[in-house]
């Protein structure tokens, strides 16, 4: 693969992975927190940022390093592993890919007027169109670099006309008077929680991009997919703030969407759309590409129709919104559940890379080690406690 060619796959993973991360969710909670938090919420996107950073590299350079992919590497570690490793992913997958579809539908309404569950199926079948053409990943590729890029281009133009306290956001980006631990969760789960962090990894591994000899390349595309991502968030975060530092109150219904209108008028209701739609569709692309590829090493004949399966992944997700919209109960129970798949995933990989037999002479730093299973020690116990304090609720109906 020529330097211009890896170059362009490289950029390809890094823009799935973030545009995968930047969903319905990552608008919604970005504007919720900057609200309760104010300028302080910069320390909480800081501190997120060098978390999502060693998961995300340790992640992405072990599935090179191991030439598997995750499921794989998890099933050579204890047999059935990776089965149930995938089982979590499909199926948090599959959950909020229903909010994502939600989501796109509501992006395309503002836009065009038209009912949201027309426009969540028309754009479900925008989504489906890309796997069904040749060079599907292409094509996955540069969806994600071109929508990705309007995201900010349009974020940042909204930013400006908010006017935020540049000089505030910076200082308590270091010296915070308020710091929120759910919150830091939140963003941790939100960036590199469930399927997204394997998305661009395993988008490496299909393009031929493993092995040591990859591994400057692994880094690049892992620290870029993180910085692009957090890119968003910034922007988002001074953009609101800006807002409500001037006094104004969010609609508790739509956040995100009072943002853009309340700084950029009703033009920036409709630019709202557009970032809403272009998250949305692009995280129903992200979701039904990784989702699929846990999957489809672990039988032949799902590796055979792993396209069709894709599909069918998408199609599903538009019923369930188009006939029950967003089940509310099935996405809280999941999500709770969905917040173990970072520290099972990330503790697989860091086993998988003391085992010589899986990583071969290939040393993991020590630093990394270290970072990761801090990170995974602390996401268990964090995810533990949210299934404990949502789960009751859930059942209770509370």
């Amino acid at each position: 693969m020529n330097r211009e060619k890896n170059w362009s796959v490289i950029l390809g993973a890094a823009f799935l992975m973030a545009t995968s991360a930047i969903g319905p969710g990552f608008l919604t909670q970005t504007s919720v927190f900057t609200q309760s938090l104010l300028a302080s919420f910069g320390f909480v996107i800081l501190l997120s940022i060098l978390i999502d950073l060693v998961v995300q590299v340790n992640i992405w350079r072990l599935i090179a390093v191991t030439e598997r992919r995750t499921q794989d590497t998890a099933n050579a570690l204890l047999p059935g592993l990776g089965h149930f490793l995938a089982l979590l992913i499909v199926i948090g997958g599959l959950a909020f890919n229903i909010g994502n579809v939600g989501g796109a539908g509501l992006g395309l309404n503002v836009l065009t007027g038209l009912d949201p569950v027309l426009s969540a199926v028309l754009s479900a079948l925008f989504a489906i169109g890309i796997f069904l053409i040749k060079e599907a990943g292409k094509a996955m590729d540069r969806i994600a670099q071109v929508l990705g890029g309007l995201m900010i281009a349009l974020t940042l133009y909204v930013m400006f006309t908010s006017h935020p306290p540049y000089g505030e956001a910076l200082l308590r980006t270091v010296a915070p008077i308020k710091i929120d631990l759910f919150a830091i969760i939140t963003l941790v789960g939100g960036t590199v929680g469930g399927y997204i962090t394997f998305a661009g990894g395993h988008r490496l591994l299909d393009a031929g991009i493993k092995g040591q000899a990859a591994l400057p390349s692994v880094n690049r595309g892992a620290t870029s997919a993180i910085l692009l991502a957090s890119l968003m968030r910034v922007l988002l975060f001074l953009a609101t703030l800006g807002v409500v530092s001037g006094g104004a109150v969010l609609d508790a219904a739509n956040p995100a969407a009072s943002v853009f209108q309340i700084a950029a008028g009703e033009v920036g209701y409709r630019l709202f759309g557009v970032v809403m739609w272009a998250a949305s569709i692009t995280s129903v692309i992200g979701s039904a590409y990784t989702s699929v590829s846990f999957i489809r090493t672990l039988s032949p004949t799902f590796e055979r129709h792993h396209r069709a399966i894709t599909v069918g992944f998408i199609a599903l997700s538009t019923l369930v919104f188009a006939l029950v919209g967003k089940p509310v109960a099935i996405l809280l129970a999941v999500g709770a559940l969905n917040a173990l798949i970072l520290p099972v995933a990330l503790a697989i990989m860091l086993t998988a890379a003391r085992r010589r037999d899986l990583v071969g002479d290939y040393r993991h730093p020590l630093w990394m080690s270290v970072g990761g299973w801090l990170v995974a020690v602390a996401m268990a116990v964090l995810s533990v406690q949210t299934i404990v304090t949502t789960l009751p609720k859930l059942f209770s109906g509370g």
